[in-house]
């Protein structure tokens, strides 16, 4: 059985579309129909149900794809060192990488675009989602790289430290504190906030952060995202701590300004630490590798400051669900 059937099969089944494996492989939908019947036809079983909305797998199918997928992954890499072998720019392949909203948007466009200049052959497949979602992702193998913050330890993942963002006030610019350069975290008690919703990661480690400081803030509002914390604090329905990065682009269109904190305990600092992920009992693809090399070669030792919220940001157009 050619290798392309088999290759357009597994496309289709990752992307449960027939339209998107299609176009991976620069056929037309028919034609990845036809070629998914035909292998049907060889195995004389059905690999798919059509008759479902959307189609599933058949348990043959669910079979059939975990064993092509693993055959034909093993085949692209192999051809991809080969290559490699000869010109080290030369590059091919996917990674799939997985990412909190909020990291997406502020620094991942740079990477894309850099890794594309390195290794034209090369694509970089990122999908934003919840930050539990991305751990999923990782752990079921839809993503090689997941990129996450406030990292723990997990038994079957790899965690590689990668950025410690310095967390600073948001306010509106008509707020008392917007005129400051920077305000005493005591300054803080009584303020209304707009917060994070009680189960995030960054959530706990503000509120452990405003408890060791002995200040008492009332919670006005809560939300999943950064991205409506800031529409919130525009209104303005309060004040919110938030990663200095985040805020770049209201910044610089004078929404909103970025106030430090001042008079932390320095054992106490408040920082969002990102980090990468990936599977503990995977070795990652070419591809992957050099994606992750690119990643901490240029963030090595850099921490995000204050001052990164005055820079401009790029507008991801993956798809994406803003979360924190």
């Amino acid at each position: 059985m050619q290798f392309e059937s088999i290759k357009i099969f597994c496309d289709v089944v990752r992307w449960a579309s027939f339209s998107r494996g299609a176009a991976e492989n620069q056929i037309s939908q028919s034609s990845a129909s036809q070629v998914v019947h035909q292998l049907e036809t060889r195995l004389g079983v059905k690999l798919i149900d059509r008759s479902k909305r959307p189609w599933v797998l058949t348990p043959h199918g669910k079979v059939y794809y975990e064993g092509c997928k693993e055959l034909v992954g093993r085949y692209l890499e192999v051809e991809n060192r080969v290559k490699a072998l000869e010109d080290d720019h030369n590059v091919v392949g996917t990674v799939r990488l997985a990412s909190i909203y909020s990291i997406g948007l502020h620094h991942m466009s740079q990477y894309v675009r850099t890794f594309g200049e390195l290794y034209p052959g090369a694509t970089v497949e990122l999908e934003y989602l919840h930050p539990t979602r991305v751990v999923e992702s990782v752990l079921a193998e839809e993503a090689e790289l997941g990129l996450i913050s406030f990292p723990r330890k997990w038994t079957d993942l790899t965690v590689t430290p990668w950025r410690e963002e310095e967390m600073v006030l948001a306010v509106h610019p008509g707020h008392r504190f917007a005129g400051c350069a920077s305000v005493s975290v005591a300054d803080l008690e009584g303020e209304t906030f707009v917060g994070f919703d009680a189960d995030l990661a960054i959530r706990r480690a503000i509120d452990r952060f405003l408890r060791h400081h002995d200040v008492q803030v009332r919670v006005a509002v809560e939300f999943d995202n950064i991205e409506n914390i800031k529409r919130a604090v525009e209104i303005p329905a309060g004040v919110a701590i938030l990663p200095a990065p985040t805020l770049a682009r209201e910044v610089k269109a004078g929404s909103l300004t970025a106030v430090r904190l001042d008079g932390q305990d320095p054992s106490h600092r408040l920082t969002r630490p990102l980090a990468i992920i990936r599977r503990r009992s995977h070795q990652l693809g070419l591809t992957a590798s050099r994606f992750l090399e690119l990643l901490t070669a240029t963030e090595e030792s850099v921490p995000a400051t204050a001052g990164a919220a005055t820079g401009a940001s790029a507008s991801p157009t993956e798809r994406s669900d803003a979360n924190a």
